[in-house]
C-alpha cells in the first residue's frame, strides 16, 4: 500500500531525526496525529521502529526513488 503525501512528509522528518513534537509543530498537526502517521508508515512498509523508517528513507534517496 502506498504512503499518503502526509505520511511521506512525516517519513522525511523522522529520517532527519525530528521528534514527534517537532514534526507536529512543523506540520501544524497534533502529536497524536503524528503518532498515527508513524504507526501507519510502520504498518504499510512492514517496519518495526523509527530507526528502520530512517534507514528506509536513506535507502530510497541513495537508490534515487522518490
Amino acid at each position: 500500500m502506498a504512503l499518503s503525501s502526509r505520511e511521506r512528509e512525516v517519513l522525511e522528518l523522522v529520517s532527519r531525526g525530528a521528534t514527534n513534537k517537532e514534526i507536529a509543530d512543523q506540520l501544524f498537526i497534533s502529536v497524536g496525529t503524528v503518532k498515527n502517521h508513524i504507526h501507519n508508515i510502520l504498518e504499510k512498509l512492514h517496519l518495526k521502529n523509527r530507526a528502520q523508517i530512517a534507514a528506509y528513507a536513506r535507502m530510497r534517496k541513495v537508490a534515487g526513488w522518490h
